[in-house]
């Protein structure tokens, strides 16, 4: 069992990595060298994190980081002591994810949020909307440009969800969707959001630091 703060019928896990050079957002690595990559994994995470603590002030929901890389001290002295860590464990991607849905509806949670931290478009409003949406629907998902997903929220573990499908392929999102149609799963798309994993990603997170910019303006 977790030790999850209190209130945690809503929990959100945000699935990142330690920002360690040579070892992360390796695909970027031809554009912005080891230590660039690893600096826009770090950026990026902190923009997350960010959205997701002004999501806090408005609803009541506890948060975990799964983290990959690195260690818990690492995760600490980076991203502070108020935040839930917990590693990622072994296993392909799908089943890291099902591991974590699975820990959260065993430590009580009743809607669990899963997000990477890819994708600049997440905001603090859509994960409002994915938890609202998880009182109607038994799957919501928020679809990525490129194929995947930046989002899935369930209201129980449904492991199918995660077996058999080609993680970082441009079918994962379809895969899932197919399989949930299967299970009579109820489900519900957010908005498309664009990724940033490859070097012609790069303006997207240009633009959403500008469009930051402008709202602290």
């Amino acid at each position: 069992m977790l030790n999850l703060p209190a209130s945690p019928k809503q929990h959100l896990i945000i699935f990142s990595r330690y920002p360690e050079p040579g070892k992360t957002k390796t695909r970027l690595i031809p554009a912005l060298g080891n230590i660039g990559a690893a600096n826009l994994q770090r950026e990026m995470t902190e923009h997350t994190i960010f959205q997701v603590q002004e999501l806090q002030k408005a609803i009541a929901i506890s948060v975990e980081v799964r983290f990959a890389g690195g260690d818990l001290q690492l995760m600490q002295d980076w991203l502070g002591l108020d935040l839930v860590y917990q590693s990622q464990g072994e296993g392909d991607l799908g089943s890291r994810m099902a591991r974590s849905l699975f820990d959260a509806f065993q430590s009580g949670a009743e809607k669990v949020i899963i997000i990477g931290t890819d994708c600049p478009g997440v905001n603090a409003q859509i994960l409002a909307t994915a938890f609202e949406k998880l009182h109607t629907f038994d799957l919501v998902l928020g679809p990525a440009i490129d194929g995947g997903y930046y989002l899935i929220g369930l209201r129980q573990p449904i492991r199918e969800l995660f077996i058999n499908i080609e993680w970082g392929t441009a079918q994962v999102f379809q895969k899932t969707v197919d399989i949930a149609q299967k299970l009579h799963v109820s489900y519900i798309n957010l908005s498309s959001l664009a990724d940033i994993d490859r070097p012609e990603d790069l303006p997207i997170w240009e633009q959403a630091l500008a469009g930051e910019m402008r709202e602290i303006g």
